[in-house]
């Protein structure tokens, strides 16, 4: 797979520029998040002794995080990536910067706690789908292949999870919950300050399509008779027109809609796990938060592993036959794991082959989602996805604690397991798995400047397909968790 051309500019000058500061603005973001992953579970723990209310604190998070970014798409492609990622980075470092501040002056009740974890929540949805949108206009510019930024993506995602972690499990350790709060906040400020600032000058602009696109509404190019008032008036589309073409394009993407499906049932697992079941078992079995960080940090190391790898050879490798290699080692061997009470030696063994794993799922399924998706639906198609992806992700706490209530931890724990077995392993057994290698790098968002197709092109196309019958990314799912919360 050769690298792509610059869009529109096949002469400019190769910078790799770009891809660095994006991929450090989600490194700085993505790390701050994962010490609040392990602080704020372990500060509701410890202040309430409940397990339903750490999953109503998880629910109160992600519940605005997976709506707001549904709805966002639109004003993505509409202002640019850009400018919403430091915005919203910007409000997510105030409120979470007054979660340790009103608490060190005890002016800090329940109630005002889910208010502040809301508000990042929701700001932090859109947040991070503009820094992922971003990622193949930066790797255009690098001249690199998609596997290759998105790998790249994947390391940067997996270190965020390696070190979040230990400086949080550390941090909790030492210093209590409330100094991994603060460095949460920290995180957003800077990550605000990196794209403002160290971002290439033009890097993330609003990515409407062009006049000379076709438009998804009506497959018609401009240079088929429309006048320019024509093409202008398609270019001011509304909020709820825009939000329709990338509804209309999803629908047509049955690989895409299936991927869909099965991250949000495992992402759905993946919460309960992170939140509720894994700090569960970490306090009874005594390792405390210290646990909680070598389990993440093995698991993130043995990510970066594999995500370096996938960086560097996967689009080489055959994505379905690995995609689901992957999952199979780090789906349910975690939660039997822990249920059979194993020594931390064998916890820790098994985490790592289970991130080894991982470490290629987002790459293949970023470079699945920018073929497919052209680059001015990108916003649209990527928070749809997304948030479809999500969805079961801020339930999942609610139900793994409501679960772990009535029945025990260790039931839970072997109950989620066999589902997230069943559900990868049925999902393998679809026809439109064999799309994943059909459209290596010439998929509609290889190259922007193609005709975009219209709805009705994109299902007949599909079922033209000898493999369809019928995520953005991150499968859109660029948005998966597997397993890292």
């Amino acid at each position: 797979m050769t690298a792509p051309t610059v869009v529109g500019t096949a002469a400019a000058p190769r910078s790799a520029r770009s891809l660095v500061v994006v991929l450090s603005a989600m490194a700085v973001s993505l790390t701050g998040t994962r010490v609040s992953a392990i602080a704020l579970p372990w500060f509701v723990l410890a202040t309430t002794g409940s397990a339903t209310m750490t999953g109503v604190v998880a629910f109160v998070e992600m519940a605005p995080y997976v709506l707001v970014k549904a709805l966002t798409g639109p004003v993505i492609d509409r202002l640019g990536p850009r400018v919403v990622s430091w915005t919203t980075d910007t409000v997510s470092a105030v409120a979470a910067g007054l979660v340790p501040l009103l608490h060190g002056v005890g002016l800090l009740p329940f109630w005002l706690l889910l208010v502040l974890v809301a508000v990042v929540g929701a700001v932090r949805g859109p947040g991070d789908l503009a820094k992922e949108v971003m990622v193949p206009e930066a790797a255009d510019h690098a001249r690199v292949p998609l596997e290759r930024a998105t790998g790249l993506s994947g390391v940067t995602e997996r270190l965020a999870s390696t070190i979040g972690p230990a400086v949080g499990g550390g941090l909790v350790a030492l210093l209590g919950p409330m100094a991994g709060l603060t460095v949460n906040a920290a995180s957003f400020g800077l990550g605000a300050l990196v794209v403002l600032f160290a971002l290439p000058r033009g890097m993330g602009r609003g990515a409407l399509a062009p006049r000379s696109a076709r438009s998804v509404k009506s497959g018609k190019s401009a240079r088929s008779g429309k006048s320019v008032k024509d093409d202008e008036r398609e270019e001011q589309a509304g909020y709820w027109q825009m939000f329709r073409e990338g509804f209309t394009f999803l629908r047509g993407e049955p690989l895409l809609l299936t991927v869909i499906v099965m991250i949000a049932v495992t992402n759905l697992l993946d919460a309960g796990f992170m939140t509720v079941l894994v700090p569960l078992w970490a306090q009874q079995s005594g390792g405390g938060p210290a646990a909680i960080g070598l389990t993440g940090s093995a698991w993130g190391i043995a990510a970066v592993a594999g995500s370096l790898i996938a960086a560097a050879v996967a689009h080489r490798l055959p994505r379905r036959v690995v995609f689901f290699a992957g999952f199979l080692l780090c789906g349910a061997p975690r939660f039997l794991v822990l249920a059979l009470d194993a020594p931390i030696g064998v916890v820790l063994a098994v985490f790592v082959v289970g991130g080894f794993g991982a470490g290629f799922l987002n790459p293949i399924l970023g470079a699945v989602t920018f073929e497919r998706v052209p680059r001015h639906l990108l916003g649209r198609v990527g928070a749809l996805g997304d948030s479809l992806a999500w969805a079961g992700i801020p339930v999942g706490g609610l139900l793994a604690g409501a679960a772990v209530a009535l029945s025990g931890l260790i039931p839970v724990l072997l109950v989620s397991g066999g589902l997230y077995f069943a559900t990868t392993s049925l999902a393998a057994l679809r026809p439109e798995w064999r799309e994943m290698d059909r459209l290596r790098g010439r998929g509609a968002a290889a190259d922007p400047r193609a005709p975009v197709r219209s709805a009705v092109s994109a299902q007949s196309s599909a079922g033209v397909d000898e493999s369809t019958a019928g995520v953005g990314r991150r499968s859109l799912p660029v948005a998966s968790s597997h397993g890292e919360g």
